[in-house]
């Protein structure tokens, strides 16, 4: 079974820096995509930073130039530095792999971590 490992988080003042750290595992036969999403209060999930396959990284434009995702896609892992952090940033951020096990190709998300910007 597919599991995934967040590690990071928490809460930081307006300006600061946090980095979210994610590793799945569990019968991956190939990984297609890792990344982080993340939930505001009262708001849908948002893609925020994205690695394809072998090494295509993508942002949002709300977090393109603070942000820097990096991970190694054979390995399964993948972090989001984040930097100048706005209270905007408030959100849960989920760890979203795109896989392919034996069986199926399928999306698995983590828990989620929250991280929260406030003076």
């Amino acid at each position: 079974q597919v599991q995934i490992e967040e590690s990071g988080g928490g809460l930081v003042q307006p300006g600061g820096s946090l980095r979210l750290s994610c590793a799945a595992s569990g019968g991956i036969v190939a990984l297609y995509h890792i990344g982080w999403y993340r939930q505001a209060p009262g708001k849908s999930r948002e893609a925020v930073a994205l690695i394809t396959y072998p090494n295509k990284r993508d942002y949002s434009d709300s977090v393109k130039g603070r942000f820097t995702i990096s991970g190694d896609t054979e390995r399964h892992t993948a972090s989001l530095q984040m930097n100048n952090l706005q209270p905007e940033d408030t959100a849960v951020y989920y760890c979203m792999v795109d896989i392919a096990t034996d069986d199926e190709r399928k999306y698995v998300w983590g828990r989620g971590t929250m991280v929260t910007v406030s003076s």
